[in-house]
């Protein structure tokens, strides 16, 4: 139990300071021990009150034509995603993830070395929201979704708020999918309470770490949290493939 209160407190100090980051975090800490499926499922337990949390104190930076259409293409991969989790061995698809969120996140590295916000392209909405509806269905991973938000969005404020707005919906969508195809037992919940108070301290340390920081300095560390989820996503599962 040591290590899921170690994993709790680090992945959801991270979702405090940067917005995504804490399932990939929380996986990679667990996952020579667990399966996917008995960590997913707590994390979107301790997962959902901390979108809720920042999306209401971040509420005035929300943007519903940047999260309309995400949510809606997020709840169609969902499906897939959540069929995935519960019927298949997908470490090859977790390479693939992985390799295409370290690419993005490296360009949007290189972006930061240009002024001006980049314009989302249409036919890019569409592929990243229905991928990280399926990731997220899966594993409950936002960093593809991150990768589209932090270029669409003007600062930390907006990218948290727009962020934990969308997974606020999508979180919902899957705790009743969890539920229904009996993925959340009685074990991960009780787990899952176990773990609610190490999480609110990370959140709070991460939040207060974030509010002290410059600015384009929180931004920098979001697109390296993005570059580091991909590769802890490629190497832990390679190890295995």
């Amino acid at each position: 139990m040591i290590w899921w209160a170690v994993a709790a407190l680090s992945a959801f100090f991270i979702k405090g300071l940067c917005g995504f980051a804490n399932t990939l975090i929380f996986t990679t800490i667990l996952s020579f021990n667990s399966s996917n499926l008995s960590i997913t499922p707590v994390e979107l337990l301790l997962g959902f009150p901390t979108n809720l949390i920042i999306a209401w104190r971040e509420r005035r930076s929300i943007n519903w034509r940047i999260c309309i259409p995400l949510t809606v293409l997020m709840l169609a991969g969902n499906l897939p995603g959540i069929f995935l989790l519960k019927n298949t061995d997908s470490r090859i698809v977790k390479v693939f993830f992985g390799t295409v969120i370290v690419l993005i996140g490296a360009e949007m590295l290189l972006r930061e070395y240009r002024p001006g916000k980049t314009r989302g392209s249409k036919a890019v909405l569409v592929l990243i929201g229905v991928m990280s509806g399926i990731l997220s269905g899966m594993y409950g991973i936002g960093a593809m979704l991150a990768a589209y938000v932090g270029r669409v969005t003007k600062d930390s404020h907006s990218f948290k708020a727009n962020m934990c707005a969308i997974f606020l919906v999508e979180n919902i969508f899957r705790l009743t999918m969890y539920l229904a195809t009996g993925i959340i037992t009685l074990e991960a919940a009780i787990r899952a309470a176990w773990l609610f108070p190490v999480m609110l301290l990370g959140l709070w340390g991460g939040i207060v770490s974030g509010n002290l920081l410059d600015e384009r300095l929180v931004k920098k560390l979001v697109i390296l949290m993005l570059i580091l989820s991909g590769t802890a996503l490629v190497l832990t599962n390679l190890v295995t493939v």
